[in-house]
C-alpha cells in the first residue's frame, strides 16, 4: 500500500512538472514576442572586421560555437595558415628577402597582401598542426573567412531582440547591400583603423582606408539611408596604437599634422568622417573597438544598447 501511494506521488509530481514547464514555456513565448526587436545592418569594406563582430556576438549571446563550426573552423584555420606562409615566402622572393627573415617580411606587409591575423596563426603554428588540436574561441575569432552572399544572426539584447546582418564587404559584394535596407532601424558601419597605409585586394591603387572613408561618405548622402541612426565603429585600435608608432597618417590624408602620436591619430579621423556626414540628418555614434576582444565588445555593445537604441525606439514610438 505505501509503494502504491509512492507511485502515485511521483506521478502527481511529474504532472506538476509538466504543468510548470508547460507554463514557464508560455513566459517565454511571451516575453519573446514583447521583446522590442531591431534590425541592425553592418556595413564596411572588406576585412574591416564585420564578420569578427558576428563572431563576438555568437560567443557572447549564443554559447559559442558548435563541435561541428569547431570542426569546419579547424580546416579553415590550416588553410589560413598555408596561405599566410605562402604569402610570406613569396614576397621575401620578390623583395629580395632573406626567407629566414620572416619578421622582417610581416613588418613590411603593407606592401603585400598579407591578412593582420597571420602573425597570431605563425606563433601558433606547431599547436595547430598537431592532432589533436581544437580551437579556441580566439582563434575562431582571428580567422579569416571572406563573406559573400549575406548572413544574419538574431539574438536577445538585454531587453531588445537583435537581427544583426552581414553582407560582404569587397566592391564585387556592394551591389547586393541594396536588397537589405528595407525595415533596417540602425547601421553599423566598421571602419579598419589600421588600414590607412595598405591598399585594397581589388585595387592595388587604392589606399584601404580612403576606400572605406568614400564608401562612408556615399552611404551618409544615399536616400536609402535617410534618417538612419548610425554608429560608427573605429575597428582595429590595437594595431592602429603600434603601426602609428612608424607609420605616419599624413600618407593618407595629408592634410594631418598630428605626427605619430596615437590620440591625435584618433581624433583626426574621427573628425574626418564626421564631417563627411555634416549634412546629414541621422544621428551618428562613434565607438572605437578592438573586435578581437570579447571585453571591449561587450562594453561596447552594452553602451550601443543603452543610449543609441533607446533613441531609434523612441523614434520608432516602441518606448
Amino acid at each position: 500500500m505505501g509503494f502504491g501511494n509512492s507511485k502515485k506521488k511521483r506521478q502527481s509530481l511529474q504532472k506538476e512538472q509538466k504543468k510548470n514547464q508547460k507554463i514557464q514555456n508560455q513566459i517565454e513565448i511571451e516575453t519573446k514576442k514583447q521583446k522590442k526587436e531591431l534590425k541592425i545592418l553592418i556595413l564596411g569594406t572588406g576585412e574591416s572586421g564585420k564578420s569578427t563582430f558576428i563572431k563576438q556576438m555568437m560567443i557572447i549571446h549564443k554559447g559559442g560555437f558548435t563541435n561541428s563550426d569547431l570542426v569546419e573552423y579547424k580546416k579553415t584555420i590550416k588553410t589560413n595558415l598555408i596561405l599566410h606562409t605562402k604569402i610570406l615566402f613569396e614576397a621575401c622572393v620578390n623583395f629580395n628577402w632573406e626567407i629566414k627573415s620572416q619578421t622582417k617580411a610581416y613588418e613590411k606587409r603593407n606592401k603585400f597582401q598579407l591578412p593582420d591575423t597571420a602573425n597570431y596563426f605563425l606563433d601558433k603554428i606547431d599547436k595547430i598542426m598537431e592532432n589533436d588540436y581544437q580551437p579556441s574561441d580566439t582563434d575562431v575569432l582571428f580567422c579569416r573567412i571572406p563573406t559573400t552572399g549575406v548572413s544574419q544572426l538574431t539574438f536577445d539584447q538585454g531587453e531588445n531582440s537583435w537581427t544583426v546582418i552581414d553582407v560582404g564587404g569587397q566592391r564585387s559584394e556592394r551591389r547586393k547591400w541594396i536588397h537589405q535596407f528595407e525595415d533596417v532601424q540602425l547601421l553599423i558601419y566598421i571602419v579598419a583603423l589600421s588600414e590607412y597605409n595598405q591598399k585594397l585586394f581589388e585595387d592595388l591603387d587604392v589606399n584601404r582606408l580612403r576606400e572605406s572613408f568614400g564608401l562612408f561618405s556615399k552611404i551618409s548622402n544615399n536616400d536609402f539611408f535617410e534618417n538612419k541612426n548610425c554608429v560608427v565603429f573605429f575597428n582595429k585600435v590595437d594595431l592602429f596604437e603600434e603601426k602609428i608608432k612608424k607609420e605616419d597618417l599624413k600618407q593618407c590624408f595629408p592634410d594631418y599634422k598630428g605626427g605619430f602620436d596615437f590620440e591625435a591619430g584618433k581624433k583626426f579621423i574621427k573628425r574626418k568622417f564626421l564631417d563627411e556626414a555634416e549634412n546629414s540628418t541621422r544621428n551618428i555614434f562613434c565607438h572605437f573597438t578592438c573586435a578581437t576582444d570579447t571585453k571591449n565588445v561587450e562594453r561596447v555593445i552594452d553602451a550601443v544598447n543603452i543610449t543609441v537604441i533607446e533613441h531609434v525606439l523612441k523614434e520608432d514610438g516602441l518606448l
